[in-house]
């Protein structure tokens, strides 16, 4: 058993990888009426919304109604669930006996592949205390069920899981005391959704937008992580061709923000689904759309100084050595139906302010209530996974990087520029 019941987060090939880095894992072991699922009801209660609690009863007998053997298909299934819960960027609590012999490699495997925090404990209640806490029970037809035969034919003195990776919970420890050790070992309170750190702006209230051009972003630091960048069509997302290039670069982000789209997609309203547009940029091609929108201005605003080009055109271009697109952290996003077709969000994804009469602005005054509706669900659901919007553009979305760093009041930046390997 270990003194130190987490595993840091850490950098996992895509592939297999599950969760984000700020996800956290906890796996609840110990036998029948050991206080498991009381255990994980109370991490839930504490928290709030955002903890996905798989429970091995429920899959196992609930849903599959199988006998626990060592090739049960629940097995599989709750691995499955599991990384799909952290993917979308909840929490997990995985509780059951789930015998060391039958699931230690579905937990090993789930723990070695998060990118965020792991903690394992066991449950240690000796057979007798068992005995007492089920009589205790006040389900008549559920004593009449399961009586002391089965619970003493179940029972397993420590079935620890291999390589020392639980932590053993003593039977006198308190439930609130048990609750309360693993939220401060794992960090759950510190890893809640941070509020924002502002009140958004009012329709059509761009006077108080900060831009990219604003120097409080350029003086955020950077301290890249280290993702790598990955391909958002080899994962199911639904990929519009109009920004493709020959390498495919576009269709490439960093993995958390790979993360944080497939929990998007979840909060979305049935019948509806993001469509992904463009993601990463080279900076090359950055400091061109710069350019090119910065002579367009200069050519119809002859009486501009150089200044007020530069803020002008990061209204709708990031300039290139802040970019997030070159970061691998934006995406431009909109929404589509059930059969793909676009859902009208006020104009099309990429117009200019003067293309679209300020229409492009998130919170423009000049939308019509459908477009306003699409909006909201598009904000939600982006917001809902950790994404910060630039607000002159309502498909721009960006996750660590300089100016999500700056909205969201962190220290540093995660993501600075990368080059496509």
């Amino acid at each position: 058993m270990t003194d130190n019941p987490t595993s840091a987060p850490r950098h996992v090939p895509a592939a297999v990888a599950a969760g984000r880095a700020d996800t956290r894992l906890v796996v609840i072991r110990g036998n029948s009426a050991s206080g498991k699922s009381s255990v994980a009801q109370g991490l839930r209660d504490h928290y709030g919304r955002g903890v996905a609690i798989v429970g091995q009863d429920v899959i196992r007998r609930s849903v599959l109604r199988e006998h626990d053997t060592t090739r049960g298909a629940n097995i599989t299934l709750l691995g499955r669930i599991a990384r799909h819960a952290l993917d979308a960027g909840f929490h997990v609590v995985l509780e059951g006996i789930l015998y060391a012999d039958r699931y230690s490699h579905m937990i090993t495997s789930l723990v070695r592949d998060h990118r965020g925090i792991s903690a394992c404990y066991y449950l240690d209640v000796p057979l007798e205390a068992t005995l007492a806490r089920h009589a205790s029970k006040a389900d008549a037809a559920y004593l009449e069920q399961v009586t002391d035969t089965h619970l003493t034919s179940w029972y397993r003195k420590l079935d620890l899981l291999p390589g020392d990776l639980e932590t053993v919970i003593p039977v006198d420890s308190a439930l609130q005391d048990t609750v309360a050790r693993i939220v401060r070992e794992t960090d759950l309170t510190a890893a809640a959704p941070a509020p924002p750190s502002q009140a958004k702006p009012s329709q059509g209230d761009s006077m108080h937008l900060v831009l990219m051009s604003d120097p409080h972003v350029a003086a955020i630091p950077v301290r890249d992580c280290g993702e790598p960048l990955v391909d958002v069509r080899d994962h199911g997302l639904r990929v519009d061709p109009r920004k493709q290039d020959p390498q495919g670069a576009f269709a490439h982000v960093r993995e958390d923000i790979l993360a944080r789209l497939k929990h998007a997609r979840s909060l979305l309203p049935a019948g509806t689904d993001l469509l992904f547009v463009e993601g990463y940029r080279p900076l090359s091609l950055q400091q061109r759309y710069f350019t090119e929108y910065r002579d367009q201005l200069a050519a119809d605003h002859h009486d501009w100084t150089p200044e007020q080009l530069h803020e002008a055109t990061s209204r709708y271009v990031s300039p290139p050595d802040i970019a997030p697109h070159s970061a691998g952290s934006a995406v431009d996003v909109t929404l589509v139906d059930q059969d793909g077709h676009e859902l009208d969000l006020g104009t099309r994804v990429n117009a200019s302010p003067e293309e679209s009469d300020g229409a492009c602005f998130t919170h423009a005054p000049n939308l019509s209530d459908q477009a306003r509706r699409h909006r909201t669900v598009l904000l939600d659901a982006m917001e809902g996974a950790g994404f910060t919007n630039y607000g002159t553009e309502f498909w721009h979305f960006s996750a660590g990087d300089r100016y999500d760093a700056l909205m969201q009041q962190e220290p540093h930046a995660r993501y600075g520029p990368i080059e496509l390997a």
